[in-house]
């Protein structure tokens, strides 16, 4: 099986979070079962940046190949992308497209079409809506644009939860889906450190007001003044400057910079350090398509406290977690009562949860049986 991924951005472009590290895996893991994987992306590394790789032809990455377009404009305007196109295109049995509202969409919709290629497509959480998003009308022009454009008899969108498949069918009601959830690596050890003190809470992932942190520092702020309940929390990631700087300052008006450290990026070693001197981490997100870094969590064992935003009531099902509103009141309810249950055991439930389901060579067959049916469609 010869599959061609198109991304706006790849591996290691940290900067745009999850879905970075989920492509990467996934690709690890069709490489792994066989398929011929090339994927074409740019260099971008965020709005102002872009990755210091080989551009001018196929890069060897673990299996597969990777050819970096150098980025012109904005996040992903890649005039060398559009003249590879056709040519990768043509080569593959089939397209996986990741994103929506990004350059390299309605190109590789177009030739796709052309050339009566299958395309899979990723959206990663696009097609949902919450009330803080933003371009509401652009994305609506970009949508038509697509929908009636594209051939939907040739695509099929692979979401990665319930919630956000029926968020997309019902916006978009012909679309072909799937639903395929994000695989997560599992570590073969762990070495959590003891709680001696406070409790020692985690959010991790990209810093942007979908994520609801500021929910989560009222709930905080709850917490200080109706109680002398014992806490720190950790915020690791990064995001727009100017965001980042205001809850900085949220922090400081809360009176809580005493217990909340921001750590900037954390990956690697220094990542699964920080889970492992983790007691709960909590993602008060207002809107997640899957939620990549609550299985992170999970394959550490660690349990969490998880918004209704995303898709993970198996948190409470299982017993690994709370699955709760993201107003202050509830996120500081839930932190007291998670407080008195056995976190160890809970985060050992959710690591078994994870190694049955969600690990990549897992998530790899689940993609490579979709691939097969629709390019034999």
């Amino acid at each position: 099986m010869r599959v061609l991924h198109v991304s706006p951005s790849f591996y290691p472009a940290h900067v745009y979070g999850g879905p970075t590290r989920s492509s990467y895996e996934l690709c690890r893991s069709l490489a792994k079962l066989g398929c011929d994987v090339r994927v074409l992306t740019t260099d971008a590394d965020g709005l102002h940046k872009v990755l210091d790789v080989e551009k001018d032809g196929d890069v060897r990455v673990e299996g597969f190949t990777v050819r970096y377009c150098r980025r012109r404009f904005r996040h992903s305007v890649s005039p060398m992308l559009v003249r590879l196109l056709r040519s990768y295109a043509a080569w593959a049995d089939i397209v996986h497209l990741q994103y929506v509202y990004s350059f390299p969409t309605l190109p590789t919709l177009f030739q796709c079409r052309l050339s009566s290629k299958p395309v899979i497509w990723s959206p990663q959480g696009a097609l949902s809506r919450w009330q803080g998003s933003s371009r509401r009308v652009a994305k609506a022009v970009w949508d038509f644009l697509w929908y009636y454009g594209a051939d939907l008899s040739n695509l099929t969108a692979q979401l990665t939860s319930q919630p956000e498949q029926q968020h997309a069918l019902a916006r978009f009601p012909k679309l072909k889906t799937c639903v395929i959830p994000n695989g997560v690596d599992v570590p073969s050890d762990l070495h959590p450190t003891e709680r001696t003190g406070d409790l020692r809470l985690l959010f991790i992932g990209r810093l942007d007001p979908i994520k609801g942190i500021e929910q989560l520092l009222r709930a905080f702020g709850n917490l200080s003044a109706k109680d002398n309940f014992p806490w720190r929390l950790a915020i690791a990631g990064w995001g727009n400057p100017d965001y980042v700087a205001y809850i900085k300052q949220q922090i400081t008006s809360l009176g809580l910079q005493e217990r909340v450290r921001m750590l900037g990026a954390v990956l690697g070693e220094g990542k699964k350090k920080l889970f492992e001197d983790t007691d709960v981490a909590i993602v008060p997100s207002h809107s997640e398509s899957f939620g990549i870094v609550i299985a992170e969590a999970l394959a550490h064992g660690v349990p969490v406290i998880a918004s209704k935003g995303t898709p993970w009531s198996g948190l409470q099902d299982r017993d690994c977690g709370l699955w709760v509103e993201n107003d202050p009141d509830s996120l500081a309810n839930a932190i007291r009562k998670i407080s008195a249950k056995p976190m160890r055991d809970m985060g050992l439930r959710g690591r078994d949860w994870m190694q049955t389901e969600f690990t990549w060579d897992s998530v790899g067959r689940r993609m490579l049986d979709l691939y097969c049916e629709s390019v034999s469609a």
